[in-house]
């Protein structure tokens, strides 16, 4: 067993094991965690005694909550680029690694998993989540943008829920992250520990033995509404449609909306139109470079301040409204 700071890796059977150990934190992921992850990884990759590969969050309350965006919000404040640089870039390589590696690779999904928690783990082939499993890319609230190749993952997504997730952060519960896609097998927490043993003593093919019928969720009853009204060419558009659509679920759309910055829903929806026709690697690129920009906008700063520094939720963003978004501003994200 090694151990690096907060990732702890293991060899158990034929599975080489990787345990995200922040849990105070949510396992939120950061730069040595990125970097002690990628090396595992390509040390196993060609290690034929390793044929598969396990990850799991630390405690019982997430997988991972996403990136350590307070320190990457210090980091801009004092405008270490180069540290906020190598955070997105080695991130981004890191999801690459994922995507493209040779040897079944999965998650068990037992909690929270956002952000860059759900980049350690879309790119694999095998994702399971228990009942407890809830997913989410809230980065609009905090003034920012769905990364880690969400203008990739989210646009092929069922529909446009891709769209509604991507703007609004909404959440993504137990058997629905199957129906959304995020998840590939559902497995109640009481058997996650036994399926674990059961992958490094058999590899990922014990996994039909364990994955139960997906019970009864939301997503499905909503899906036509989600379609209708995301479909829509411009953020302004989709909130008219909202309002037009006048039921409780739509109701529920709108505060949200209201709720996040007007400026990354602007520049959100833009990468999320322009990814449905680029490859993962166009995408991150593209993102890398929206990160350049996004991380000196006020919104980033504020946003992050208001939801997980002093945590009162009262962002005041920079414009207020849909309306005074600057279109200069919005094609600088993309230059």
């Amino acid at each position: 067993m090694t151990t690096e700071d907060s990732l702890i890796t293991s060899r158990n059977g034929r599975a080489g094991r990787i345990l995200m150990n922040r849990p105070k934190s949510l396992n939120a992921i950061d730069l040595p965690m990125i970097r002690a992850m990628t090396k595992i990884l390509l040390q196993w990759r060609d290690d034929p005694a390793v044929q598969l590969v396990i990850v799991e969050g630390a405690g019982d309350r997430a997988f991972c909550a996403g990136g350590d965006i307070v320190a990457l919000r210090e980091d801009a404040m004092a405008d270490r680029t180069d540290a906020v640089e190598a955070f997105f870039s080695e991130e981004y390589e890191l999801n690459k690694l994922i995507a493209a590696y040779p040897k079944p690779y999965v998650s068990l999904i037992d909690g929270v998993c956002m952000g860059g928690g759900i980049g350690v783990s879309i790119y694999g082939p095998y994702r399971v989540a228990s009942e407890h499993a809830m997913f989410a890319m809230p980065e609009t609230i905090i003034g920012f943008f769905p990364d880690i190749g969400g203008a990739f993952f989210l646009p092929r997504l069922p529909g446009e829920l891709g769209s509604y997730l991507g703007l609004t952060g909404a959440r993504v519960r137990a058997a629905d992250s199957v129906r959304a896609g995020f998840a590939t097998h559902y497995v109640p927490r009481a058997r996650i520990g036994e399926l674990s043993l059961a992958l490094a003593a058999d590899g990922a093919g014990a996994l039909g033995a364990f994955a139960e019928a997906l019970p009864a969720g939301t997503l499905a009853g909503e899906r036509d509404a989600i379609d209708r009204c995301f479909s829509g060419n411009s953020v302004p558009d989709i909130v008219a449609r909202l309002h037009a659509e006048a039921s409780d679920w739509a109701s529920g759309a709108l505060k949200l909306l209201n709720g996040v910055s007007p400026s990354a829903c602007v520049w959100t929806l833009r990468a999320l139109r322009a990814g449905a026709t680029m490859t993962l690697a166009e995408a991150l690129a593209m993102e890398l470079r929206m990160t350049r920009v996004i991380t000196k906008h006020p919104d980033f700063i504020e946003g992050v301040r208001a939801a997980l520094v002093d945590r009162d939720r009262n962002p005041k963003w920079t414009p207020t409204s849909l309306a005074a978004v600057d279109p200069a501003v919005i094609a600088q994200v993309f230059a």
